[in-house]
């Protein structure tokens, strides 16, 4: 009888798991101790300027632990199932930022850029409050892509009417007020790019001529997308905004790359970025002079007219050296004009030192891995894409700057993100942050026991349903369809083409997983397993598109 009672259990069934925990009390406790370090950055900057407490010391304090308990509580309430690390790190940045840019404003006391950066961070938590509480879904903005490339179109363009600053039309400028529309628009790109190619991987992967080890898509499915990018490069290239073109290139190549997982964009990629790259510091005066400097960022020295800022700033990394001179104690108003934008990493390296610097990579590390994870774990590809194109974002950005302030690569005019100063940036990098969240919360949520939370509208609600889980001890998935469970959404619900990067998928960018091994045991009509994989084979041959697997599928890792 008991014999009975086992061979009736299925044997593939894995056992309920406990709830996910949501973790916001390790979030709280971490933007606890991110406010605590900023606060007492600021503090230092005062001892070692002044041998006293700053005068704004608890202004500050309050009002970054005010901004950070605003979007604690938005997480909290609308994103519970969030990954508990993006907020507090980038509560951290910011904050950081703020302090660099309060010891710079010490050796420019006409230009006091503090105060007004504070302002634009509260700007950039209040869109991050309202994304993550009006945001109820990220799949929603895959309708509106088209719509998104034809505003960041606009966005672009629209500095070309204005005058040039520091060489380039980047800015729009009136009543004293500045913006920098091109911030904004490398998200809205981004949602572009992710939509287009979630809706078209099947055909970029699969069609087209073989040439040499890739296959080149069709003009019709390549074509809508490579004309948006080139439209969108021109007007780059005319506003002489080398970085932010750079920064789209490299956007379209890694998102072309996880979509179709063929490693050969990479390397056409990296050919035609060179290509581009000699072309225009070659015939754009503007970048050719940055070139120049690139080359010889000591040639000023050597005709009498002292260093550029390209030689102050490898001189400031060397007076830094392992520990740096501590805060309020460097000499960074050599750099110039530009101390506070572009060349601010150079006065983190020379009052932090080596050790600074690799705990301020690291932290961007961090925010770019939570991106990935999300990405991974989710289940709808326009998710996994959007998500993986937004980490992207500050991943290029610190390699680009930080690579032409050390003299890696000739430098671009960019921001670097949350630290610089710069209002457009840090609104649009903490939009970046919120919709990483809803991502993340969408990602990380369990899925209640004979359905799926996708079609069922409610966000947060703690089910014991089963989850399988993923890198990092997250969930490896979440429901990425509708009510039906397909991987298609209903009429009522929005649409999510296949399996997204999660576990089940069959691209996880440069992690592929490998197809699990099925054992030799009978299927449900008695014939072995391996007969009837032959079969299978006969009606889907080899080199047709691999057919995506219910979104409700249990993932690999599923019941470990």
């Amino acid at each position: 009888m008991a014999r009975a009672t086992v061979a009736a259990r299925p044997a593939d069934t894995p056992p309920p798991l406990p709830p996910l925990p949501k973790r916001r009390g390790v979030e709280l406790a971490l933007l606890v101790g991110a406010v605590f370090i900023s606060v007492c950055g600021y503090v230092v900057v005062g001892l070692a300027r002044w041998h006293a407490l700053p005068g704004g010391a608890i202004r500050y304090g309050a009002g970054l632990g005010g901004l950070a308990l605003l979007a604690h509580l938005a997480v909290r309430f609308r994103a519970p199932y969030a990954d508990p690390l993006l907020l507090p790190t980038a509560v951290l940045l910011n904050g950081l930022g703020l302090v660099l840019i309060f010891r710079l404003d010490q050796d420019t006391p006409a230009d006091h850029a503090a105060p007004t950066q504070l302002l634009w961070s509260t700007v950039g938590v209040a869109l991050f409050t309202a994304v993550v509480v009006l945001l109820r879904d990220h799949r929603m903005l895959q309708r509106y892509a088209y719509v998104c490339a034809a505003l960041a179109l606009v966005l672009m363009a629209a500095p070309i009417l204005f005058p040039a600053v520091n060489g380039a039309k980047i800015w729009i400028r009136f009543a004293g007020f500045s913006l920098q529309p091109g911030e904004f628009a490398k998200v809205l790109i981004t949602v572009f790019f992710a939509g287009y190619l979630a809706a078209n991987r099947a055909a970029l992967a699969h069609t087209g001529r073989r040439m040499w080890r890739l296959r080149l898509p069709t003009g019709r499915v390549l074509g809508p997308i490579v004309a948006v990018w080139l439209i969108s490069v021109a007007v780059l290239v005319l506003e002489r905004d080398l970085g932010t073109s750079l920064l789209f290139f490299g956007i379209f190549v890694v998102l072309l790359y996880v979509a179709t997982g063929r490693t050969g964009w990479l390397a056409i990629g990296l050919v035609l970025a060179g290509i581009g790259a000699v072309a225009v510091g070659t015939l754009e005066p503007h970048v050719h002079s940055r070139v120049e400097d690139w080359q010889h960022p000591f040639a000023g020295i050597a005709a009498g007219k002292g260093p550029g800022q390209l030689a102050q700033s490898l001189f400031a990394f060397a007076a830094g050296g392992m520990f740096g001179t501590g805060l309020g104690q460097g000499h960074s108003y050599l750099i110039g004009f530009a101390m506070k934008s572009d060349f601010i990493l150079a006065t983190y390296g020379e009052e932090l030192g080596l050790a600074g610097l690799t705990a301020l990579f690291l932290l961007y590390a961090l925010l770019v891995a939570c991106g990935y994870r999300a990405a991974v774990a989710l289940r709808d590809p326009f998710g996994s894409l959007l998500a993986v194109g937004l980490a992207a974002l500050p991943a290029l950005q610190v390699f680009v700057i930080a690579g032409g302030v050390m003299g890696l690569i000739p430098l671009t005019g960019m921001a670097m993100p949350f630290l610089a100063q710069g209002g457009s940036s840090v609104v649009t990098n903490w939009i970046i942050v919120a919709l990483l969240l809803r991502i993340s919360n969408r990602a990380r949520m369990p899925r209640p026991e004979g359905g799926n939370t996708e079609g069922s509208g409610t966000e947060g609600s703690a089910g014991p349903g089963h989850r399988a889980h993923g890198t990092g001890g997250s969930p490896a998935h979440a429901a990425g369809g509708g009510a039906a469970g397909d991987g298609r959404s209903s009429a009522a619900d929005l649409p999510a083409h296949g399996t997204g990067l999660g576990a089940g998928s069959w691209v996880v960018g440069f992690m592929k997983p490998a197809p699990p091994q099925a054992p030799d045991t009978p299927d449900t009509q008695g014939r072995p397993r391996a007969q009837n994989a032959s079969a299978q084979a006969q009606t889907h041959p080899p080199g047709a598109p691999p057919t995506a697997p219910a979104d409700d599928a249990p993932a690999p890792e599923a019941g470990r």
